[in-house]
């Protein structure tokens, strides 16, 4: 599958020879800041790791003490840069600086537009980890056409929200047109089996969303639209199937129950198919669950995930339960699982893909590591890493794209050799 768009390409600025770092991360001594910033180090100064020569970085944010303390737990010395997103001279000089900006301050419906419009102004590139659809289109409306003129790559959702998804649908249509000369008209995502902690800062970004969710109206069509991120003017109309409530998989026999972030996922999937052509086809159809037992403890189980996550949305929606949550039971900001549990983790999850013609793919995709957090700060910094080493701006210009319309088959060899991750075809 191509990485290119027939959109044509302004003259852009030069990120790449006048910038003293590659990459900045910013928001470095949040929760997975600090996680992030402990793998760059490693990796980065890695002698047998040919990726990590010659990168230059840097860690970033407003608190200078917090950093001072962050950058004397790192392995080796990296340059601190004071930035703070309520002031835009400050964000405008680090931005400046590099070629990529790392973005872990969440939510981002809260302090992620400043950052993101120093980026698409400054002709800068720009990851995060933001599983906040309704954050990603606010910021599409306001500043592509700012970052195509500047020639800024904004690649959103660049951890556990999407690139499993994003990446194992394009992996899966890429085997598909290999096997059988046609991509797959229908994928099914399953989580087999994931083992992780959650922070706070996720909580929080949740809280967010479900904030505005329930004061707006008008968001709650936003947020139940699949093709809200699609933004040329053919979008697709076909209607998406959508897992919100138990329901029995006779082709697996197993139960099935709603999976939390396929709200996100799907919706950054969708936009892929746009970005890529249309490649998976213009009637593409494509939803995502959670793999339970087979029988009553399966069915049980299934009801127990469905209600628990309803009463949950519900209760954030309502400002005195949400509010009650999030200072008695809900894990604050700057928490999160410990490096055992980080380690210790995994997910699996599987892409059942068929074709028009009725021909069958499976596609597993693996990490290693606790997928929100020791997953998701490799998944971040190979996506920031890619922009800068692999990517021209001359194959993909500026704008808002997805990890897999962006970076594709060059990010899939990034995260299997460095990263812990693996894609592969399996039987059923």
């Amino acid at each position: 599958m191509s990485t290119e768009t027939d959109t044509a390409k302004p003259a852009q600025q030069d990120t790449s020879d006048n910038r003293p770092y590659a990459v900045i991360l910013y928001g470095a001594t949040s929760f997975v800041g600090q996680i992030t910033a402990h793998y760059l180090t490693n990796f980065l100064s890695n002698a047998k790791n040919k990726d990590g020569s010659n990168v230059t970085w840097a860690i970033a944010g407003r608190d200078e003490e917090k950093l001072n303390e962050l950058q004397s737990k790192l392995e080796s010395k990296v340059d601190i840069i004071i930035a703070n997103s309520k002031d835009s001279a400050s964000l405008d000089e680090m931005t400046k600086q590099t070629q990529v900006i790392i973005s872990t301050v969440g939510p981002y419906l809260k302090y992620g537009e400043p950052l993101i419009k120093s980026c698409a102004e400054n002709g800068t590139d720009y990851v995060d980890l933001t599983g906040e659809a309704i954050f990603i289109k606010e910021m599409m409306d306001k500043y592509q056409d700012t970052a195509k003129q500047s020639g800024a790559r904004i690649v959103n959702s660049c951890g556990f929200d999407s690139i499993p998804s994003d990446l194992g649908v394009y992996f899966t249509q890429t085997k598909a047109e290999e096997k059988f000369g046609e991509a797959c008209n229908v994928i099914h995502m399953r989580v087999k089996a994931a083992k992780g902690g959650i922070s706070g800062g996720t909580i929080a970004s949740m809280a967010t969303i479900f904030e505005e969710v329930g004061e707006d109206k008008s968001r709650r069509k936003q947020v139940a639209n699949p093709y809200l991120l699609n933004d040329d003017t053919d979008v697709p109309n076909v209607r998406q199937d959508n897992v919100s409530k138990p329901e029995y998989d006779s082709t697996h026999k197993r139960w099935l129950a709603p999976f939390v972030m396929a709200s996100i996922n799907t919706r950054i999937v969708h936009r892929s198919n746009q970005l890529l052509g249309y490649e998976y086809g213009r009637d593409f159809k494509y939803d995502e669950a959670m793999w339970m037992k087979d029988g009553v403890k399966g069915k049980l189980s299934s009801y127990a995930m469905s209600a628990g996550l309803l009463g949950f949305a519900t209760a954030m929606m309502i400002k005195p339960s949400r509010e009650l949550l999030s200072k008695h039971v809900l894990p604050k900001a700057g928490t999160g699982p410990s490096k055992d549990e980080q380690e210790n983790g995994y997910f699996d999850i599987r892409h059942f893909g068929q074709t028009a013609k009725n021909d069958t793919i499976t596609v597993k995709v693996t990490g290693d590591k606790d997928p929100g957090y020791g997953s998701t700060s490799r998944m971040l910094a190979q996506a920031a890493l890619c922009l800068a080493q692999d990517i021209s701006k001359e194959d993909v210009g500026g704008g808002f794209w997805t990890p897999a319309s962006a970076m594709g088959d060059k990010l899939i060899a990034r995260l299997e050799e460095h990263s812990g991750l693996r894609f592969e075809v399996i039987d059923g």
